[in-house]
């Protein structure tokens, strides 16, 4: 079984609802820190890491002595990573995709690919628990594909919980497409409920199976529960704003751990998923 913890808007506590749930259910399960820019779940659960593997991308490298100028290759392009400039082709890796249209149409053959590391994965373990992230170089744009990259790691006979970037842009689609469910955290306040609406508009749009889990419950306005009313989203589960965990949060440790009571609320939570996700491809039986 995926599962996708995600939201429109940062700092909602997608990483606290991620690791304690994956901490709660204990083993058989693998947690994937998609938030390559800045992946903080390894602060709470102090994994030892045993593998590390470059994630790289092709980029095209121009044959000065092969190439006509014909612009072909600058034509394809779409993300402008190739200029043609008179007598010389200037190439922009930051901006490319990797698509190979440029190899494709070059009738010169001058074009061909090199390598160019865009970040590392991590792998490793916490207790009966496997962990992975990645880690986006300075200096590098493309996130995407490090997270495809973390998602080829997907265990079918597991729970992988998978602590997605905020937003609703590309890196997001990487980290939600494909999952068999969709946890969307949010907390009460406008700002929260303006990116959830387009985080939902998202996952509708993927055709995911999704619910919502409202952290900080009770410090702002009941416009969120009236907004999953009016959309039938299931509320799963009610994370209060508190001291107690808000202690426990900044001194990187573990709520179901500090406060054992939360670990059947977060038990409980996975069974909500099941129910709400149905039959999961890859699952023993299904």
């Amino acid at each position: 079984m995926i599962i996708s913890v995600a939201s429109g808007k940062g700092g909602t506590g997608k990483t606290t609802v991620a690791t304690n749930l994956a901490f709660s259910l204990g083993k058989n399960v693998q947690i994937m820190d998609c938030d390559v820019e800045e992946p903080n779940a390894h602060l709470f659960l102090d994994p030892a890491v045993t593998e590390t593997l470059p994630v790289v991308a092709p980029v095209p490298e121009v044959d000065p002595g092969k190439c006509t100028f014909c612009k072909k290759c600058m034509e394809i392009c779409r993300y402008g990573a190739i200029a043609v400039v008179a007598k010389k082709v200037l190439t922009f890796e930051e901006l490319c995709h990797s698509c190979g249209g440029c190899l494709a149409v070059c009738p010169e053959d001058a074009v061909s690919e090199k390598r160019r590391e865009l970040g590392i994965i991590e792998k490793g373990t916490i207790r009966e628990m496997s962990f992975i992230h990645g880690r986006l170089n300075i200096g590098q744009v493309m996130v995407p594909p490090i997270i495809k990259k973390i998602r080829t790691f997907t265990n079918h006979w597991s729970v992988n919980i998978i602590d997605a970037p905020p937003g609703t842009s590309c890196p997001v689609i990487a980290a939600m497409h494909g999952a068999d469910f969709v946890l969307l955290v949010t907390e009460p306040t406008p700002f929260g409920l303006h990116d959830l609406t387009l985080a939902v508009e998202a996952v509708k749009l993927l055709g995911i199976p999704h619910g919502i889990v409202i952290n900080r419950a009770g410090m702002g306005n009941d416009e969120v529960k009236r907004y999953a009313q009016n959309e039938g989203i299931d509320i799963l589960m009610e994370i209060p704003f508190s001291k107690e965990i808000a202690r426990v949060y900044s001194r990187g440790e573990m709520i179901v751990e500090k406060m054992p009571e939360y670990k059947q609320k977060f038990l409980d939570l996975f069974d909500r998923i099941q129910t709400l996700a149905g039959p999961v491809k890859g699952v023993v039986g299904q």
